[in-house]
């Protein structure tokens, strides 16, 4: 099949002598750090673990995934000594978890920070509330901000910190009591790519250094970096492996299908046989199947019987999220979302008509230059990324097209209407925009249905259709029954989706959204994907931001911005194919030291940990690369496995151009 582009893989030798490299290594492991047996815990009539069992190894970085309402953060707690089990028992260390809570150190889902303390404050009083010395504190605080690169900011109020430097300042309070274990319920929610490469890279370095680190991630991405990950629904852990176990227990091939009219190619596919699963991105599909030539052969056939242009099928390695969703259907059943019930007629216009446009816009505040000459547009029907490290204007941006904040100079365009830095929206443009922002635009002491009736208003949706709205919003975010919930009570993923369902009941022409599935669990992101699909099929031009790289292929264009400035756009296939260099992955005898030694040859950010696979960005061929790395690393007593050569990741040119931007001299206040 010469359309099929072929990936290096992992040969089956070498996945066999890391196999039995990690066999030999557990023969001669102490005793697991983490031993659970037969855990339940109910809350009343609701029963959200049951009957866990769990074990964890020493100095292991494992994962725990699973959807929203998975019973994820019950067991955190149980395993930090918060609440006891109903049933069953944890045992830390050979000690009940709450004997062990001064070996462990435990960052929950919501910010566990003083807003109104400085950084070196809020060290300080972690420190003193576990009995440590001041000398100590001062001595750990030193070391853990300097690791995290934050020792310039000691005097900053933590209310005042970017999303990615408060939660590396909350790591740093959890580790100041260097606990021997550490649980991490989704540490990097709302956190940069930049923030979160170091982030798991620092993790790596303290496993490798003997501590015990869980975490729950709804970031799919992120859990391949983990060595080994449980999948966990309603209670129960359904599957337990490494991440390459999991992958290859599915048994799916994944095919990268790029063709004209891609939601009509998607639903033409979705029922052809055996094609397991079609999902849509910017500017491709990727279709799962049991038999990768088999696949391919019925997606040209389907796609000519409908006359629609194939332009390439490639094959590729199933991701995690592909195994994810696999397992979640087989045993929830296929999840659809509700219709939505279209109520107003859009007008007809030009097919290149620009919904969203900025030329030259600026923002300062005082000193501060926030966003320097961008230039943007967007057409009605076209989804458009704005990616970009925390302080890189992303939220300034979208707040002046929307017209929230005033322009200190440029044009814009925004539904049809032009206005000018400093001219008023009219009434006509408010009611054709549609804004989620990035800070939860809920009032949490209403309830569900009093913040859909306030929104409802806002957005002037006649009374005749509230009702029929509100019912979707409901039915969309799984919260069917119960409108009368404080909204305040919801979990971030359930707040996301009202959010959402808010931000359209009115149809908007233009919809804003600012990082819209930030903790939302893959499942429901897949929803918010089909449902900003259906919209722009519709008409509708949508920006949105997205810390989660993997999402943003979703995007039809995109544009990456640092420091106030747009430094690259593209569809995803164009910004990936216009940086250069290669990514090599090696599968060696020592991960962490094989890392170390890398780092110390060439720039950090091109090498990172995923799992026990390392991860090397190089500007040479990938033949040279990997001869020279082999050198490298056999010079100091490194075995290397397996080498072979993977494809970039848009997380991997974000890196890159943020990289060569600071290089530049382009750097954001707070970075």
């Amino acid at each position: 099949m010469s359309a099929l582009l072929e990936i290096q893989q992992p040969t089956l030798g070498s996945q066999f002598a890391v196999a039995k490299t990690r066999a030999a290594a557990q023969t001669t492991q102490p005793e697991p750090a983490i031993h659970a047996r037969g855990l339940r815990k109910s809350y009343g009539a609701l029963e959200a673990v049951r009957g866990v069992d769990l074990e964890i190894r020493r100095g292991e970085i494992f994962g725990l995934i699973g959807p929203d309402g998975a019973g994820k953060t019950s067991i955190f707690q149980i395993l930090g000594g918060v609440m006891q089990p109903t049933a069953g028992d944890a045992l830390i260390f050979g000690a009940s978890a709450r004997a062990a809570r001064s070996s462990i150190g435990y960052l929950t889902q919501t910010f566990s920070l003083y807003q109104d303390l400085s950084v070196t404050e809020n060290l300080q009083y972690m420190g003193e509330l576990r009995g440590l010395s001041v000398s100590e504190i001062k001595r750990r605080g030193q070391h853990y901000l300097q690791l995290f690169d934050m020792d310039r900011f000691t005097e900053r109020l933590a209310g005042k910190l970017s999303g990615g430097m408060k939660q590396k300042l909350a790591l740093a309070c959890a580790l100041i009591t260097e606990p021997r274990l550490l649980l991490l319920d989704e540490p990097t929610t709302g956190v940069d790519p930049v923030s979160r490469r170091e982030f798991w890279d620092t993790l790596a370095q303290l496993s490798a250094d003997g501590m015990t680190i869980v975490v729950a991630t709804p970031y799919l991405d992120e859990a391949e970096r983990c060595h080994r990950v449980a999948l966990m629904h309603d209670g129960v852990i359904h599957q337990i492996g490494t991440p390459a176990e999991l992958r290859q227990r599915t048994g799916l091939a994944r095919l990268e299908v790029r063709a004209a009219e891609l939601g009509r190619a998607e639903v033409l596919l979705r029922g052809a046989p055996g094609i397991a699963d079609v999902q849509r991105f910017g500017d491709r599909l990727d279709v799962m199947a049991r038999d990768a030539e088999t696949a391919a052969t019925q997606t040209r056939a389907v796609l000519a019987d409908a006359g629609l242009a194939l332009n390439e099928i490639r094959t590729g390695a199933p991701t995690l999220e592909n195994t994810f969703v696999a397992v979640l259907r087989d045993l929830a059943g296929e999840r659809t979302s509700p219709a939505f019930p279209v109520r107003r007629q859009f007008r007809e216009r030009q097919p290149d008509a620009i919904a969203i446009g900025a030329r030259g816009l600026q923002k300062r505040f005082g000193k501060f230059h926030a966003v320097k000459g961008v230039d943007i547009q967007v057409r009605y029907g076209e989804i458009y990324g704005l990616l970009g490290a925390n302080g890189a204007g992303k939220t300034t941006t979208i707040k002046m097209l929307c017209g929230l904040l005033g322009a200190s100079s440029g044009e814009m365009t925004l539904a049809d209407e032009h206005f000018s830095a400093g001219s008023p929206r009219s009434g006509f443009v408010r009611q054709r925009v549609g804004y989620m922002s990035q800070k939860f635009s809920l009032y949490d002491d209403l309830t569900i249905n009093g913040n859909l009736d306030f929104f409802a208003g806002v957005y002037q949706v006649p009374p005749e259709q509230r009702a029929e709205k509100k019912r979707w919003v409901l039915e969309f975010a799984g919260l069917d029954g119960h409108g009368d919930m404080l909204t305040g009570a919801l979990p971030g993923g359930w707040k996301q989706r009202v959010a959402f369902g808010a931000a359209i009941m009115h149809e908007p022409s233009v919809l804003f959204l600012d990082e819209p599935t930030s903790g939302v669990d893959p499942l429901a992101r897949r929803d918010f994907w089909r449902m900003i699909n259906t919209l722009a099929d519709r008409g509708v031009a949508v920006l949105v931001t997205t810390h989660y790289l993997e999402e943003a292929e979703q995007c039809n264009r995109l544009g990456l911005m640092v420091a106030g400035e747009l430094v690259a756009q593209g569809t995803p296939t164009e910004v990936k194919a216009a940086q250069r260099g290669n990514l090599i992955e090696l599968l060696t005898s020592q991960p962490q030291q094989a890392a170390n030694v890398c780092k110390a040859e060439m720039e950090s950010w091109r090498v990172s940990l995923f799992g026990d696979r390392l991860h090397v960005v190089v500007e040479e061929d990938a033949p040279l690369a990997i001869a020279r790395l082999r050198q490298q690393l056999g010079a100091q007593g490194i075995q290397v496995l397996d080498a072979y050569q993977e494809r970039t990741s848009l997380e991997d040119v974000f890196i890159a151009v943020v990289e060569q931007a600071r290089r530049a001299g382009k750097v954001a206040e707070e970075e």
